[in-house]
């Protein structure tokens, strides 16, 4: 007995020194199956990965002489690798073909297999999946010593294999991590850092993100009739699809607004573009504010984007401008249309994407419409810059340390002399 715990704990030592060598999860497992064949005289080896018995699958199948065994689901006894996944206990037959339980199992008797041992892998009592030793040629080859030390390397196994999992999973995430930001850098690129100057107006722009990248964007693009274009876009999806969807949909507009062209008629043609590359089902609302250096009218084409707010400085009342049509990549047959409206000198335009209204507290209240209006009310005498401020730090209050769920993206032009 002391003889064969003396193996045991020798063989244990070699396999751990062995598995523990490499992060590798491909190189963990052949080194178990040939380590497993060799102590225990088996023919085959295999091992199969998986929580449930139907979602295992063979990782390696290995001869003794570590040929690989192909189409291995046909070459094991599905009856004990059965049992096994379920139960979660080991099972050893000195000879299967004699087995009452294997008995009807047509693997057995075809492939006239004789001597098996199959033991779970386990970690934390939770099983991941089970290791298959045969010998076809005889009868009684394991012993009731040979399966204690079979499970013995498999747990072993289990928690390289798992460690291995976790690194490899480390690894994954640190590349996507390194990619995002990576991506984050070159969508910030294309959000302007400054804002134009332009006879008349002061235009201040906040563009922040919920992850890591956006579906919102702003953007001014000084048109050759001379016009300046404030847009704002919000894309229908997040993550990393919003974003991608969010570069065509920038992209295209800026291109289709370089002409000499009214508005609607660029807003329309942008739509046409993206409509033909939007296969995914995604779509973009949109509004665009045209500025003309030095005059107090100003050109809106809406796409389904939230009506911006004006704040009347004659007044001090708020009025919504006009909105409506459907967004960007939905119809491409959509015509839009432009309107030109009177401004007057201390006038303030207010764009902004659903992220400031749909902004959402710890008991699950909406920042809402209401009290961004609210916000404004008290923003009359102030300028773009102190408008973005104020608004976005009742946002955040109104949040508290509830996770920004949306983009926020505001744009404020100021009406000047």
């Amino acid at each position: 007995m002391a003889e064969i715990a003396l193996k045991r704990l020798e063989t244990l030592y070699q396999v751990s020194q062995a598995i523990g060598s490499t992060l590798n999860v491909e190189e963990i497992l052949n080194v178990v199956i040939d380590q497993v064949t060799a102590v225990t005289e088996a023919e085959r080896g295999f091992l199969m990965l998986g929580e449930e018995f139907d979602d295992l699958s063979f990782q390696v199948a290995r001869a003794m002489d570590q040929r690989t065994i192909e189409s291995p689901e046909f070459q094991v006894s599905m009856g004990v690798v059965e049992r096994v996944a379920k139960e979660c206990n080991p099972v050893l037959t000195d000879d299967a073909q004699s087995e009452t339980w294997l008995s009807g199992r047509a693997s057995v008797s075809s492939l006239k297999l004789r001597s098996i041992m199959c033991v779970p892998l386990m970690v934390k009592g939770k099983s991941i999946g089970l290791v298959y030793v045969d010998n076809r040629m005889q009868t009684g080859i394991f012993t009731q010593n040979d399966l204690e030390l079979l499970q013995a390397v498999a747990n072993t196994a289990a928690v390289a294999i798992e460690n291995a999992k976790l690194h490899q999973f480390e690894v994954q995430r640190a590349r996507i991590d390194r990619e995002l930001e990576v991506a984050r850098q070159i969508q910030s690129s294309l959000i302007p850092l400054h804002a134009p100057e332009i006879p008349g107006y002061v235009i201040r722009g906040c563009w922040r993100s919920a992850r890591e990248v956006a579906g919102d964007f702003y953007d001014f693009i000084l048109r050759p009739n001379g016009e300046m274009a404030v847009v704002i876009g919000d894309v229908t999806d997040k993550g990393v699809p919003a974003a991608l969807f969010m570069a065509l949909a920038r992209t295209t507009i800026r291109a289709s607004l370089m002409t000499d062209a009214p508005a609607e008629t660029c807003i329309t043609n942008a739509n046409q573009l993206i409509c033909a590359d939007s296969s995914s089902g995604m779509f973009v609302t949109f509004y665009y504010l045209g500025l003309k250096p030095g005059k107090q009218t100003v050109t809106v084409v809406s796409a389904g984007h939230n009506p911006p707010i004006r704040i009347v400085a004659a007044s001090g009342e708020l009025e919504t401008l006009p909105g409506g049509s459907l967004p960007l990549g939905i119809e491409v047959d959509q015509d839009y249309k432009q309107t030109d409206l009177k401004v007057a000198e201390g006038d303030l335009i207010l764009l902004y994407t659903d992220g400031v209204i749909d902004a959402i507290n710890e008991y699950s209240e909406f920042f809402g419409l209401s009290r961004l209006s609210d916000v404004l009310g008290l923003c009359i005498t102030k300028n773009a810059d102190e408008v973005l401020e104020e608004i976005e730090g009742s946002v955040n209050a109104f949040m508290g340390d509830t996770p920004q769920f949306d983009d926020l993206t505001m744009v404020a032009v100021k009406c000047a002399k």
